[in-house]
This record gives C-alpha cells, structure tokens and sequence, in this order.
C-alpha cells in the first residue's frame, strides 16, 4: 500500500511530487485551510513499496494513487501534479475522470515518449546514471538547480533532504516513465479543465514550453514570480494563493 502524508479537513487536495523528490517536500501546503489535503509518495518512494509492474507507464502510478484515495475514502479530489507528477496527475484524470474535481499541472515534465528512440535512451541513461552515484551526490549536486537563482537555504535544504531519501528502485522507475511515456495520450481523451502553472525562473522545466501546453489545450497558465522549478518552494504564497482560489471555484461548482 502506498504512504501519505495527511492534514487538515475540506476538500480533499491531492498533491504529487516530482522523480527526485517525495511527500515530505509539500511542507509549505499542508496546512492549507479549507482543504484536507494529502501528499503522495508515489511506489518506490519513501515508505511506499515499489509497483509490481516492471517498466509501467504513468497509468500504472494512477492505478496506485486511486488505490490510495480509496484506502483514504476519497472519491473525488483537486489533483496537482508537480513535474513528473504532472504526467501522473494527467494518467489518473484519463482513467477516472469522473475523480477529479479540478487539475493543476504545475512545472509539468512532458515525459519523451515521441521523441526519437536514441533520445530516450538518452534520457533514460542519464537518470540512470544519476542515481548510480547515490542521493547525497544528488543533493550536493542539483538541490540548488530545482530553485530559483538565490533561493532560501531553507528551501534548498528540503529539495537536498528529498534527494537524499531516493530508493534507486523508485527512481529508476520513475525514470523509465519519464523516458518512455507522453503525456498527450493520456490528455487527449481528458474532456476536464485543467490549469498550467510554471516558475518564472524554471531552468527544468522551461516556462515557454510548459506554457506550450496549455497553449496546445487552451487552457489557462499562470506564470509564478520569483520561482524555479520547485515553485511550490520558492514562492509558496502566489502557489497557496492559487491553491485558495481552486477551492472556492470548486465549492462554487457544487453549490450553483
């Protein structure tokens, strides 16, 4: 069974974290009012056990977040996916549609399932690589490139303690969906409203080319101020912000 970090009460706010991070990264959103919000740990992270399924794409992750929400007795939930949790969130919204009350792709990791085949198993060995070094040469070595130019130690500290934590079974996972999966084929037979948001200063994930996506979908973007890729991090109050206003459209939606 997979693990969660839970707080609060309202509506439910499901929060889904990027390949080199975990739970333990939403710190600054789990205290959000009006929500009762939970942080996954996707298979192969933190306390989670790793999926069965050798080489899954994103709709096997789904299944195991639906999993979850229903150990947690969630049915419906506002569903923010951060980087690679983002091709994730878009897997759950295509399987369960009639599950998700509003989407966010925030820093959305795109995944290169349509790229040339020596390009993903460029990616793929790269990532590979990466984790062959081990979690604190990760944290020494990219903590600060997650943030924005002059990040708050504090914050730099966080996305270092997620990266220290790193199961390479989870990793290496996760990175063969990156390499190999799309995120358009689970969007395309999404008929929901979802939102784009980007740091403004995402060396990651580049803001025109997540903007790109939203362009594609005509769906809204919002660029974050004063962020880097881990823009929940970086500037947690526009993101919390944002987060608020979700939840009184959705209360509204429910109401009218």
């Amino acid at each position: 069974m997979t693990e969660f970090r839970e707080q609060g009460s309202g509506t439910p706010l499901v929060l889904l974290h990027g390949i080199s991070s975990g739970a333990a990264s939403w710190h600054k959103q789990m205290a959000l009012d009006g929500y009762r919000v939970l942080a996954w740990d996707m298979p192969g992270y933190g306390d989670s056990p790793a999926l069965a399924v050798e080489r899954a794409n994103a709709g096997d992750y789904a299944d195991a977040l639906a999993a979850m929400l229903d150990r947690a007795g969630v049915w419906q939930a506002v569903i923010v996916g951060h980087s690679l949790g983002a091709l994730v969130a878009c897997a759950f919204a295509a399987k369960f549609p009639q599950r998700v009350l509003h989407m966010v792709l925030a820093d959305a990791a795109q995944g290169y399932g349509q790229a040339a085949p020596e390009q993903r198993e460029q990616i793929w060995r790269s990532r590979e690589q990466q984790i062959a070094l081990g979690g604190e040469i990760l944290a020494q070595t990219r903590a600060a490139s997650l943030l924005r130019p002059g990040a708050r130690p504090e914050d730099i500290a966080t996305v270092a303690a997620g990266m220290r934590r790193l199961r390479a079974e989870g990793y290496l996972a996760a990175a063969w969906m990156l390499a190999h999966d799309d995120i358009h084929g689970w969007l395309k037979p999404w008929r929901g409203k979802f939102e784009v948001w980007c740091g403004a200063q995402d060396a990651i994930t580049q803001p025109e080319r997540v903007a790109g996506l939203a362009v594609r979908y005509a769906m809204p973007f919002i660029t974050i101020p004063q962020a880097g890729h881990a823009s929940y991090l970086d500037n947690d109050a526009f993101f919390n912000q944002q987060l608020l206003r979700i939840n009184e459209e959705v209360r509204d939606e429910c109401t009218n």
